[in-house]
C-alpha cells in the first residue's frame, strides 16, 4: 500500500508491480554482504549459495552478521590473543550494542572494576564494550551490584554472553586457532557456572563442601599465562591420607568427604601411539579411559569432552572431535584413529588437549613426542617414473595382423604410458609393476603382455586376477568378445564360485579370469597328478597350473586391505612353482634345447607410495645400479592421467550419518548444475537406501526450479516405454526424470538397461553404490563421492572407505575421448576434510 516506506520508488513500482525484481535485489545484496563476511560462499554467475563454518555456527547460536564481521576483523589482527583481548572481542559483539552508558552509573562501574575484575579491561567504561566487560566479570565473580539499571544490564549481558562465547569458541576451533578456542571455551564455562577457570574445580560442589576447602586450595596464585594447575592441586589430595587432607583444608573431619568429591571431577586418561604412514602424515591411535567416579546427581546421563590435536609452535589445530561418555557404558574406554599431517622439519612434538565441555577447570594436555619416529626409513623416497615425451607408437608396431585387428576399431596409436612400456611388454619377459592413475589404459598394457606370452609360447596360459567378481565378469565379457572371436579364437574362462570346469576344459583354455580366493584354492594342488575328468576343479590334478606363463594381478594395491594375505600367497606360490618347474626342466634338458622362461608376473595398480617394496616382492631388481636395475618398475605420478582432474573437497557437520547425508543432497544438485550441467555425472553412495533418497531429492530440487527433467536427454515417450520394462518400482520413477540407479538389489536386466541408457547419453545422472567403481567401466565428466563412510556389519558401526576405494571412484571422472578435464567432488564429515 505504501511502497515508499520500504524504499521502493513509484517508477520501480510501475515497471515491477509484483516487486519480484526488488526481492531479487534484496536477496543479492544480502548474499554479497554475507559472502564478504565469510558466512556464505556466493557464486554470482549461477546464484548458488554454500554455507561456511562461520555462517553455520552463527546461525546455530543466533549471532548477528555484524558481530561476525567484528570478530573476523579483531581476531585476525591478534596472532596470540590474551584472555583480556578475547574478553574485549566478545564484549564488542553487536548483541551488546543496546547497553547504554549513563553518567550516574560511572562511579559504581569504576568501583566494581577495581574490586572484582581479575582480567584487564581494554576499553574505557564510557564505551558500551568497556561497561559490558566490567559487568560480565562482576557477574562471574558474583559481585554485589547496587544500581537497579546495572542489575538489569548485568542480567541482559549474562543471558547473552554464554551463547556468544560458545559461538566464538566453535568459530576459532573450526578455523584451527588452538589457544583462542581454549580460552573462549574456558570463558563460556565460567559464565555458565560463575566460576573462574583459575579457581578450584571443587567450587562445583559448593552446596556440599565448606567454603574454607577451596579457599585453602586457592591460597597460592595458580593463574598464569602458561596454563592453570587448579585441577592438579585438587587431584593431589588423593595422594594424601584423609586426616592430612582435612588439615590442609581446615576441615579436620571432612578429609574423606573431600576426597570423595575430588573423585567426581571428570578426568580422562589419554594414551597415544604414533605410526608414520608417509613423510607427511602420521596415524595417531588414541585410547581414552574415564578415570572418575560417576554420580547421577552431578554428571547426569552423559559427560561431553572436546579433544583436539594442536601444534603449539604454530598455534594450529589439526583435528578436533567431540566425545561423549555415557553413564550406561562407564567406565568403558573409547578408541580413536586419526590421520594427522606433519611438516618439514619434523616438530619435536604435538599436543593432545582434552577439555570438559561443562566442568570448569577440568582439562588435560598430553604431549606426543616424535623423537622415536624415523620418517627417513619410509620405503626410501617415493620413486616416480617420468613420462617421456615420445612419439605415440602406431598399432602397426605389433607386426601381426591378427593382433592389430584387436585395436584398429578403437584407436590408431597407443597412449603415452602404453608407448613408454611397449618395448618391455612386447619384446621382453621381465616382471612388470605399473602404478598409474585410473583411466591410463592399464588394461591395454596387460593385453600387450598377454600377446607377447602367446606369441612366444602358444600353449601358455594367462591368469588374470581381479579383486571383485563384478570386475572379473566385466573383463570376461570384454575379452570373450575380442579375444574369443575370429581370428584369435582364444578360450577365455571364468573361475569363480558360480562356475565349474572339468580338467580337460581347463587344460585347453588360454586365459583364466578369477578372483584371488579362487586361484589360491586352485593353485594349492599344483603338484597333483590325478586325471579324473569328473573330479572338481579344486581337487583334480592341476597340470595347467604349471603351464601358466603370465600372471596379471589387477589392483595390486589392495594388498594392504583385508584380503591382502591371499594376494601374498598367490604371488609367493607362483614364484615358487615357476622356479621349481625351471629347476625340474633344467635337469631334463637335452643338449642344445632352450630353457623356457619363468612365469611372468605383472602387477597393475594406482600410483603407489612404496613401489620398491612391491617391485622387489614380484621379482624386479630394485637394489642394483646396472642396466637391469629397476627394469620393469613404472610408478607414474597421479598427475599423468590422460584426462587431468580437478578435485573439490567439501566438509559437512553433523554427528549422525543419515541427517548428514540428507544435508549433502542440495550441494550434490548444485555441483551437477555448476560443474556438469549437460555432461554425464555419477554419484557414489554407501547403500541402496541412499541411492533412492538421493535420487528423490534431486528430482524435488529440479522441480522447484520449474524444470523437472533437466537430466533427461531423450523423448518422453521413449523413456516411458523403457521404464515400463523395468522391474524396480523406484527405478521406473527416477529413470523418467533422467536419473538412473545402480546397486546389487536390481536385477541384472535392469542394471544393463540403466548402463545402456547412461552410455548412450539418454540419462545424465547415475547414482550407484560404491562397488560400481570397481565393477563396470562407466566413465563420467563429474564424479561425486557422497559420504566417505559405510556401515560395517561386523563392527556394527560406520567406518571409512579404504583410500583405494575413494581413489577408484574419483578415477571414473574424465572421459578420454570426450573431456579435456574431469571433476571429482568428495563430500565427507567435517573433521575428515
Amino acid at each position: 500500500r505504501n511502497p515508499l516506506a520500504y524504499g521502493v520508488g513509484a517508477s520501480q513500482l510501475e515497471t515491477d508491480p509484483t516487486l519480484r525484481g526488488r526481492c531479487e535485489e534484496l536477496i543479492t545484496e544480502a548474499a554479497r554482504l554475507l559472502d564478504e563476511r565469510k558466512m556464505v560462499r556466493y557464486n554470482q554467475q549461477s546464484g548458488n549459495l554454500a554455507v561456511t563454518n562461520f555462517g553455520r555456527v552463527a546461525s546455530h547460536f543466533y549471532i548477528r552478521n555484524q558481530s561476525v564481521a567484528t570478530f573476523n576483523e579483531m581476531i585476525g589482527k591478534r596472532k596470540s590473543p590474551t584472555d583480556a583481548d578475547l574478553c574485549h572481542i566478545m564484549c564488542c559483539a553487536d548483541e551488546f550494542e543496546n547497553i547504554r552508558v549513563r553518567a550516574e552509573e560511572l562511579d559504581e562501574v569504576d568501583r566494581i572494576k577495581k574490586e572484582t575484575c581479575p582480567i584487564k579491561t581494554l576499553a574505557p567504561v564510557e564505551e558500551f564494550s568497556g561497561k559490558c566487560n566490567v559487568l560480565l566479570q562482576a557477574y562471574i565473580s558474583r559481585a554485589r551490584v547496587n544500581s537497579f539499571t546495572l542489575i538489569s544490564d548485568t542480567n541482559y549481558i549474562a543471558s547473552n554472553a554464554g551463547r556468544v562465547a560458545r559461538a566464538l569458541f566453535e568459530m576459532c576451533l573450526k578455523n584451527g586457532r588452538a589457544s583462542a578456542a581454549l580460552k573462549f571455551l574456558r570463558l563460556a564455562k565460567s559464565i555458565d557456572h560463575r566460576i573462574w577457570w583459575f579457581q578450584s574445580p571443587l567450587r562445583h560442589f559448593e552446596s556440599e563442601l565448606k567454603k574454607n576447602v577451596y579457599v585453602a586450595l586457592e591460597d597460592q596464585k595458580v593463574a598464569s599465562e602458561d596454563g592453570y594447575s587448579t585441577l592438579d592441586r585438587a587431584i593431589s589430595l588423593l595422594d594424601m591420607e584423609p586426616n592430612e587432607v582435612g588439615q590442609l583444608c581446615h576441615c579436620f573431619r571432612d578429609g574423606e568427604l573431600i576426597q570423595k568429591f575430588v573423585r567426581f571431577l571428570p578426568r580422562v586418561e589419554v594414551t597415544c601411539t604414533v605410526h608414520p604412514i608417509t613423510k607427511g602424515t602420521l596415524r595417531f591411535h588414541i585410547q581414552l579411559d574415564p578415570i572418575f567416579d560417576w554420580s547421577g546427581r552431578f554428571h547426569g546421563g552423559a559427560e561431553g569432552f572436546w579433544l583436539w590435536v594442536e601444534d603449539c609452535d604454530n598455534d594450529r589445530t589439526y583435528h578436533n572431535e567431540y566425545i561423549l561418555f555415557s553413564r550406561r557404558n562407564h567406565p568403558e574406554s573409547t578408541a580413536l584413529e586419526l590421520v594427522i599431517p606433519v611438516f618439514d622439519p619434523l616438530p619435536q612434538q604435538y599436543f593432545i588437549r582434552i577439555v570438559s565441555d561443562s566442568w570448569v577447570g577440568c582439562e588435560a594436555l598430553i604431549p606426543v613426542s616424535f623423537r622415536h619416529i624415523l620418517l627417513d626409513g619410509l620405503s626410501s623416497p617415493t620413486y616416480h617414473t617420468s613420462l617421456f615425451d615420445l612419439t605415440p607408437l602406431p598399432i602397426k608396431a605389433l607386426s601381426d595382423p591378427d593382433y592389430e585387428q584387436l585395436y584398429e576399431r578403437r584407436f590408431d596409436v597407443f597412449n603415452p604410458i602404453q608407448t613408454q612400456l611397449f618395448h618391455i611388454l612386447y619384446h621382453s619377459d621381465s616382471p612388470v609393476l605399473l602404478g598409474a592413475p585410473t583411466g591410463s589404459g592399464k588394461t591395454t598394457v596387460a593385453e600387450l603382455a598377454l600377446l607377447r606370452m602367446k606369441k612366444i609360447n602358444p600353449k601358455g596360459k594367462c591368469v588374470y586376477i581381479a579383486p571383485l567378481k563384478s570386475l572379473a565378469r566385466e573383463r570376461l565379457n570384454e575379452w570373450r568378445k575380442r579375444l574369443g572371436s575370429s581370428p584369435l579364437k582364444w578360450k577365455v574362462l571364468e573361475l569363480s564360485g558360480d562356475t565349474s570346469h572339468d580338467t580337460h576344459t581347463l587344460n585347453k583354455s588360454d586365459v583364466l579370469i578369477c578372483t584371488p580366493e579362487k586361484w589360491d584354492l586352485i593353485s594349492r594342488g599344483w603338484r597333483g597328478v590325478s586325471s579324473d575328468l569328473n573330479s572338481s576343479s579344486a581337487s583334480n590334478g592341476k597340470k595347467f597350473v604349471r603351464e601358466v606363463g603370465l600372471l596379471i594381478i589387477d589392483e595390486i594395491h589392495l594388498l594392504g586391505e583385508e584380503r591382502g594375505a591371499v594376494l601374498e600367497a598367490i604371488v609367493s606360490r607362483t614364484r615358487f612353482i615357476s622356479r621349481y618347474v625351471k629347476a625340474e626342466q633344467q635337469n631334463d634338458l637335452k643338449q642344445g634345447e632352450k630353457l623356457p622362461e619363468m612365469t611372468r608376473i605383472m602387477g597393475l595398480s594406482t600410483a603407489l607410495a612404496n613401489p620398491y617394496d612391491l617391485a622387489d616382492w614380484i621379482g624386479i631388481d630394485t637394489v642394483g645400479y646396472g642396466v637391469e636395475a629397476k627394469r620393469g618398475l613404472y610408478n607414474f605420478r597421479p598427475s599423468v592421467r590422460p584426462v587431468p582432474m580437478v578435485v573439490h573437497i567439501q566438509g559437512f557437520p553433523g554427528r549422525h550419518y543419515c541427517p548428514r547425508m540428507a544435508t549433502m543432497n542440495k550441494p550434490c544438485y548444485a555441483a551437477i548444475k555448476d560443474l556438469s550441467p549437460t555432461k554425464p555425472a555419477m554419484i557414489f553412495v554407501a547403500s541402496r537406501r541412499q541411492t533412492r533418497l538421493t535420487a528423490l531429492d534431486l528430482i524435488s530440487y529440479a522441480a522447484a526450479e520449474e524444470n523437472p527433467r533437466p537430466f533427461l536427454h531423450c523423448d518422453d515417450d521413449y523413456i516411458e516405454a523403457v521404464a515400463e520394462t523395468l522391474n524396480d518400482k523406484v527405478l521406473r520413477h527416477t529413470i523418467s526424470f533422467g536419473i538412473g540407479l545402480h546397486h546389487a538389489g536390481l536385477t541384472s536386466r535392469d542394471r544393463e538397461k540403466v548402463e545402456t541408457l547412461y552410455l548412450e547419453g539418454h540419462i545424465q545422472v547415475l547414482i550407484a553404490t560404491a562397488t560400481l567403481a570397481w565393477g563396470v567401466n562407466l566413465p563420467a565428466h563429474l564424479v561425486i563421492v557422497k559420504g566417505t563412510e559405510f556401515f560395517d556389519g561386523k563392527l556394527s558401526r560406520y567406518v571409512d572407505y579404504p583410500v583405494t576405494d575413494v581413489l577408484q571412484m574419483m578415477g571414473r571422472a574424465g572421459r578420454p575421448q570426450f573431456d579435456k578435464e574431469g571433476v571429482a567432488v568428495i563430500m565427507c564429515e567435517e573433521s575428515k576434510k
